[in-house]
């Protein structure tokens, strides 16, 4: 038995629909895993919730959707929260770890199109269309490969962007992760998908991470149950490259993993604002190591933040020297200086 038995396991959320669904659908799997556990959910609003008027690269706030619930997690409010895992910073607080990343979605960004250029593709709407995004990435990917259209920010949970895309006329389209759309029901809604190459996705993208207190031995050895080993090792890999070159939602980083025949593929990007200017490198390593008995004083070893005992140690050190190495490439072919310019301009 886990210890946890005969009390309520807290499961904490942000309060947004999406937000919602994805924690149900981890307690949902929980509850199989544990049938004979009780399970509690207890949504809350975050800042980033709250904040709408203001786009999210300009609040500079690291932790914008995860700092109430990290909050009530430290009080012992709740035992485990649900995130997107892209939300998570790439440094957590002193005394949490994700103790379990579930099987990725689709980390591919999708165009919602507005009703009357239903059937189009971004190549073919007209001069001066605009774009919704609140995402630098997204618009400095997209402004180079499509020059004829305008990018402006939109904000808001799903919902509300896709409210506003189809009742104004102030959009043509709009980006948005494919994965939302889809844990959504509202996957009839993407009009095109955006491969690699027109657009690289960010960390962790796809992804949801269950984030618990490092010491509650019980909930990290229950959730941990819900890693699945290919994420973890592609999102180990890019959230390394992230943290090595600094960037947060602030600059404009961009990825794409790919992990086959134990090989773990990561191609990493870095934009100016405009686009004009970028960097993009692949590089590669194996991954396929034998699962050894790690007990002892190792087995609660994190990699960017991430515990997971039951994916082979040498895999996730793999993984997160692929990332290290990759952002190190960039940063000798001058990275830093890219990111250092795309940062004083979004702040001013």
């Amino acid at each position: 038995e886990n210890g946890v038995d005969g009390r309520a396991i807290r499961v904490g959320t942000r309060r947004s629909q999406l937000a919602r669904i994805q924690t149900d659908s981890v307690v949902t799997m929980l509850r199989e895993l544990y049938p004979d556990l009780h399970f509690e959910i207890v949504a809350m609003s975050t800042t980033g919730d709250k904040i709408l008027d203001t786009a999210l690269s300009k609040i500079g706030e690291k932790s914008l959707f995860t700092k109430e619930l990290e909050n009530a997690l430290e009080r012992n409010e709740v035992d485990l929260v649900v995130h997107s895992l892209k939300d998570l910073p790439t440094s957590l607080p002193p005394g949490f770890t994700i103790g379990a990343v579930c099987k990725r979605e689709n980390p591919l960004d999708a165009v919602v199109f507005h009703p009357k250029n239903c059937g189009k593709t971004l190549s073919l709407l007209p001069e001066k269309s605009v774009i919704g995004t609140s995402s630098l990435r997204r618009a400095a990917q997209l402004k180079k490969k499509f020059p004829h259209l305008e990018f402006r920010d939109i904000r808001g949970n799903l919902n509300t962007r896709l409210k506003k895309l189809d009742e104004k006329e102030d959009f043509s389209a709009i980006i948005l992760a494919a994965a939302g759309l889809k844990r959504m029901g509202w996957e009839n809604r993407i009009g095109q998908l955006l491969g690699p190459e027109d657009c690289l996705y960010a960390v962790g993208q796809g992804a949801l991470a269950v984030e618990v207190r490092a010491k509650d031995q019980e909930i990290l050895n229950m959730v941990s149950a819900l890693h699945d080993a290919d994420t973890v090792l592609c999102c180990i890999a890019e959230r390394a490259f992230m943290k090595r070159l600094e960037g947060g939602c602030s600059v404009p980083v961009a990825v794409n993993t790919l992990l086959k025949d134990g090989q773990l593929y990561l191609t990493g990007a870095v934009y100016s604002l405009d686009g004009s200017d970028s960097l993009k490198e692949t590089m590669q390593t194996g991954v396929s190591y034998p699962h050894q008995n790690e007990d002892g004083p190792n087995d609660d070893v994190q990699h960017v933040g991430i515990t997971a005992k039951n994916v082979p140690g040498q895999a996730q050190e793999a993984a997160e020297n692929l990332g290290v190495e990759l952002a190190s490439l960039l940063l000798s072919k001058g990275a830093k200086h890219i990111l250092s310019v795309a940062r004083q301009l979004n702040d001013a």
